[in-house]
């Protein structure tokens, strides 16, 4: 890949961020077909598999065993929220809006209180 170099000048900078945006691109593509070919290995493992062995299976370079894991679920909101409150039990939850749901209400000029509008800086590229 070579070491990268800044150009001096904005419009060749212009020219260097669109390049690496679209070889970053090419390599998410390739990372893509990666990612989704793990996922068709690892569901044909699980569903294969016989349930309930932990012994798992073998090749010459690897040994896969499937396993479950504990993952929380939310089944009643209301429930939750309400335990929050009373134990101020905040640590359950992320910290963080729902960007969409903040912009839909402030599209119809409604606040949102608590939150306030910070001005991201984003530089924007087109092809010419």
């Amino acid at each position: 890949m070579g070491e990268r170099v800044i150009p001096e000048t904005l419009g060749a900078c212009a020219d260097a961020l669109y390049k690496a945006r679209e070889e970053r691109y090419a390599l998410q593509k390739k990372v893509t077909e990666i990612e989704e070919y793990e996922s068709a290995l690892k569901e044909k493992l699980i569903r294969e598999l016989p349930k309930g062995e932990a012994s798992g299976v073998a090749g010459r370079v690897a040994r896969v065993s499937v396993e479950g894991k504990p993952v929380p679920r939310v089944e009643d909101w209301d429930a939750l929220l309400e335990h929050v409150r009373k134990t101020r039990g905040f640590d359950l939850l992320q910290r963080r809006v729902n960007d969409a749901a903040v912009r839909e209400r402030w599209d119809d000029r409604k606040t949102v209180p608590g939150v306030a509008v910070f001005n991201a800086t984003v530089v924007k590229i087109n092809k010419l």
